[in-house]
């Protein structure tokens, strides 16, 4: 039997997906090239789908596109983590809020929690966190909301990997991400936003000193 050839927009999404989670946990530096031969040869696939793939990363922020010296991985400097912090500590808990109030389930974010607890490697740990903070914003009953967010997660992704890096802080954030919850949970919504609020600005001040947000506390919410 003759095999069908596997789609390029198949292996476009395969390459992609793949480079992304080896910037995320790491394995891709930030600064790094990424030489579209050399990833078309690991990956078995022609330069095109490889190509594709790199110009959807640059369209998230994962990737910058030089004519010069090609697609490299961003780079992450304190204002970067600066803009795209601001970003989530501006819409995150307000998201969060609105989901508490309006009963969401939050099983998502507890299975989440749940796997990061378990994980036994660094990106198993760091893929499960990613997927507990998305839990907790998208059921807040506005796709719009949602969707804002999810533009900046791959860029927060990134911050918290070189992060981690440089300064493991597994543990205090999942102590964090359980009072989160537990507040989220008991139905406190004012209460489990001003503490993803101040979950969020502290990670960013730690990892980035003098960074600091520039989201003012507003509306209770720090």
């Amino acid at each position: 039997m003759t095999s069908v050839p596997t789609p390029i927009p198949s292996r476009t999404q395969y390459v992609l997906e793949e480079i992304k989670r080896r910037i995320l946990t790491g394995r891709l530096t930030p600064g790094q090239a990424l030489v579209e031969t050399d990833l078309a040869a690991q990956f078995g696939v022609s330069k095109t789908p490889v190509r594709e793939a790199l110009k959807t990363l640059a369209g998230t922020g994962l990737v910058v596109m030089s004519q010069y010296k090609g697609a490299t991985v961003r780079m992450v400097d304190a204002d970067m983590a600066r803009e795209v912090y601001d970003v989530r500590l501006l819409l995150e808990p307000e998201a969060l809020r609105r989901a508490v109030r309006r009963g969401a389930s939050l099983a998502a974010a507890t299975d989440a929690l749940t796997r990061a607890g378990r994980a036994t490697d660094t990106a198993e740990r760091s893929l499960a966190n990613r997927e507990f903070h998305r839990a907790l914003y998208v059921p807040c009953g506005n796709p719009l909301l949602g969707r804002m967010l999810d533009e900046v997660r791959d860029q927060a992704a990134l911050v918290s990997a070189v992060a981690w890096a440089a300064d493991p802080s597994w543990e205090r954030e999942a102590c964090e991400h359980e009072e989160i919850l537990r507040l989220a949970l008991a139905g406190d919504a004012d209460g489990a936003a001003r503490a993803l609020h101040a979950h969020i600005a502290s990670f960013v001040e730690r990892a980035f000193p003098g960074a600091g947000p520039q989201a003012q506390e507003e509306d209770g919410q720090a």
